[in-house]
């Protein structure tokens, strides 16, 4: 068994430049001539992606395409899930092979307790104590409910049936594929950052998944991804 504190994301293809942001918003006025700024570089009209964000117009920024694979916890996945315009999913499946025994126990770094009300809280860091009592609970949990499975599965029962008893702290996989317009929405939710507009107030996991895209996304757009962020990161 392994026990994780970490998550992986790996940008697999793409096709997304600033230049794509260009030509798209370009066809309105110039039409076919908007075929001359395909090649152009994109530093001339850092002003044009400035203006796009900084107006809402949003949709040229979807002619751009990013694939990512992405591994972690399943509860991150149940929140990745709720965004659906403008991404596609491919997770790997319970019912068609053995699930890994990778698991997660949050790193000493992660906040542990909760103060105030929802919708008005804040996580602070927990003790020594408080992290020691976490990992040994989630580990006995976990060694116990993959021995669960496992017996089940050596028993001939089917994986689809054998994976309930796994928890949401199991690591899964999964591709998925968005444009940068989705990209943006996503994070302008799932991270917490000070040039934010709109506060955020993200559960961890799933911040350490956008962190890591947004890494990828801002070398391949620098350009958006500065407008992002002075445009307070709203998405367009």
């Amino acid at each position: 068994m392994r026990f994780l504190s970490d998550v992986t994301v790996e940008l697999v293809r793409h096709s997304a430049a600033d230049s794509d942001v260009v030509w798209a918003a370009r066809v309105s006025t110039a039409g076919e001539q908007s075929l001359e700024a395909v090649g152009q570089d994109a530093e001339r009209s850092r002003g044009l992606i400035n203006y796009l964000m900084r107006d809402r117009h949003g949709s040229p920024f979807e002619h751009t395409s990013m694939t990512f694979f992405v591994h972690a916890p399943i509860m991150v996945f149940r929140e990745f899930h709720r965004h659906r315009a403008g991404w596609s999913y491919n997770e790997e499946s319970g019912r068609y092979r053995e699930l890994a025994p990778d698991f997660y126990i949050p790193g000493r770094e992660r906040k542990l307790v909760q103060e105030g009300k929802p919708g008005r809280y804040q996580f602070v860091e927990g003790d020594d104590e408080q992290h020691e009592l976490v990992a040994g609970a989630m580990e006995g949990s976990y060694r116990a409910a993959y021995a669960a499975y496992r017996e089940m599965l050596e028993a001939g029962v089917a994986r689809e049936v054998a994976r309930a008893v796994l928890p949401v702290g199991l690591y899964s996989s999964m591709y998925a594929t968005c444009n940068a317009r989705s990209l943006m929405h996503f994070l302008s939710l799932r991270t917490k950052d000070e040039r934010a507009s709109v506060p955020s107030f993200p559960q961890r996991e799933i911040e350490m998944v956008a962190e890591k895209m947004e890494a990828f996304w801002a070398g391949l757009m620098p350009l958006t991804h500065a407008a992002f962020n002075a445009a307070g990161r709203v998405a367009p």
